[in-house]
């Protein structure tokens, strides 16, 4: 499909690396955070949700303690990252209140993306604020990590958001041209690569080593990045920060960096996800009407047409959706545990609120995390 897919992609994760938030560790860079805010805040002009994963709160936190050398004592990186997380969010907020945009903080943990509630309140939360025009502001919560960072780096969270938010182009901001064939560092004459498939083993082999001595990701962790994110579907671009509009370049088509292409389109890269790779919890017995609207019409499950509930699921977790003679016809994330379903079960959308107490989404399982299976 090409750089043309840019020009037509909704919703955006963009990942700003430490060395360009902090010009290489000299503290946050407001000249060149105000000038991607711009690109951004036309970007989101345009018709773009836009989430942007920024490294940076460690380098900013150093430079403010004085550091010159990233500390590895989990405390002194706690703090490190307390101080500095202060700077950054206010540098954000700043630049994009110029720009009339406001901004939400984000801090995620790796028990987030793998509890299938948490999974799903983050979520939802994303995805809502996104569509409200707000940019969320995602880092990694380093301040109350239990271990040693547990996403290892920023290219992996921002894989993960654009997972959870089912991204159409992550886009990863660095302080090189994009994927070189060969290290640039040993090999001056190394070209750029324009474009691959995401998941190549072959791109591996051309990755470097380790990052700056200010971040942690190397071209290895943009390349399994860019592998994740393809899992739902989402195109990856890594691309120079330091280049002059070169968000607004990406969004017209330009050859800027690499762009690495998943294998499937999003709705069949998550459909396969979601048949293959998760392991039920419950079944909901659903009547006649509601297994001819999952199988023809491509709809989200409501309550209406439940009528019974098996299994004592929660919610993010996987159930199968049976027909009355006990066939499965779709599988899916619910939105809802057990318990709530079943005091919904054959009742209107509308009534919800007045059975629970509160509204967590107006489906069941929503038709973007559901796979019709049987016919």
């Amino acid at each position: 499909m090409g750089r043309e897919r840019l020009s037509r992609a909704r919703r955006w994760v963009i990942k700003i690396g430490s060395s360009l938030v902090t010009d290489g560790g000299r503290g946050l860079d407001a000249e060149a955070i105000g000038r991607w805010c711009g690109e951004l805040a036309a970007l989101q002009g345009d018709g773009a949700e836009i989430l942007l994963v920024s490294s940076g709160a460690v380098a900013e936190g150093m430079s403010r303690l004085g550091w010159s050398r990233r500390p590895h004592a989990l405390h002194e990186l706690q703090a490190a990252a307390a101080v500095g997380q202060m700077g950054l969010v206010q540098a954000y907020e700043s630049a994009f209140k110029a720009h009339a945009i406001r901004t939400a903080q984000i801090l995620l943990t790796h028990d987030d993306v793998a509890d299938r509630r948490r999974y799903l309140n983050a979520r939802s939360t994303l995805r809502t604020l996104a569509g409200l025009g707000v940019v969320p502001i995602v880092n990694e919560n380093d301040t109350v990590a239990n271990e040693e960072f547990r996403f290892g780096e920023n290219d992996t969270l921002a894989a993960l958001v654009a997972n959870l938010v089912e991204a159409d182009a992550l886009v990863i901001l660095t302080d090189t041209e994009g994927l070189y064939e060969r290290d640039p560092r040993t090999h001056p004459d190394a070209r750029v690569i324009p474009e691959g498939r995401a998941g190549d083993p072959a791109l591996a082999a051309m990755a470097g080593g380790a990052g700056s001595a200010w971040g942690r990701g190397g071209m290895a962790t943009k390349i399994d990045a860019a592998a994740r994110a393809a899992r739902s579907g989402t195109a990856t671009v890594i691309a120079p920060g330091a280049a002059s509009e070169v968000l607004t370049r990406l969004r017209h088509g330009a050859a800027v960096g690499t762009l690495l292409e998943p294998a499937q389109e999003p709705l069949m890269a998550r459909k396969r996800w979601l048949a293959n790779q998760l392991q039920l919890r419950g079944d909901l017995v659903i009547d006649g009407g509601a297994v001819r609207a999952l199988r023809e019409r491509n709809v989200s499950l409501l309550a209406a047409g439940v009528q019974a509930v098996r299994g004592a699921f929660r919610r993010g977790e996987v159930v199968a959706c049976l027909d009355t003679n006990g066939n499965e016809v779709a599988r899916g994330l619910v939105n809802y545990a057990a318990e709530e379903i079943f005091r919904l079960r054959g009742r209107s959308s509308r009534e919800i609120e007045s059975i629970l107490g509160y509204v967590v989404e107006p489906e069941m399982i929503d038709r973007d995390n559901m796979v019709v299976t049987g016919q």
